[in-house]
């Protein structure tokens, strides 16, 4: 029994199209890790290099986060699949008390004076 297990094994469960489907998934993930690498050098070389106008840096950094933010939820956290309905509504809900919460408590500690 154990005198198989150095030869290789030819025949996967997958089938042909199975197996197109996943080398497409990997590819894409591939692409949208180059893409959050290519956005996070941008970030730095933009704050670096002083490339943009500090006026402009912040609001252009924040979207850069948000654009990575959602890559990696679609991509990586899978929400992009079926059956995610439960994880995406935990993150909406968690997204809709944070923002207030951070937002009420930056007005407490006196960040944003209005």
């Amino acid at each position: 029994m154990a005198d198989n297990l150095s030869q290789p094994f030819d025949k996967s469960a997958m089938t042909e199209e199975e197996k197109r489907q996943v080398s497409k998934e990997i590819r894409k993930q591939i692409v949208v890790f180059a893409l959050m690498i290519f956005l996070t050098i941008m970030s730095f070389l933009a704050v670096g290099a002083d490339i943009i106008p500090r006026s402009f840096a912040i609001p252009f950094i924040l979207l850069l986060a948000v654009i990575q933010f959602a890559l990696q939820l679609i991509f990586f956290m899978h929400l992009k699949d079926k059956d995610h309905g439960w994880a995406t509504a935990f993150m909406i809900s968690g997204i809709f008390i944070t923002v207030p919460t951070i937002a009420a408590l930056m007005l407490l500690i006196g960040v944003v004076k209005y």
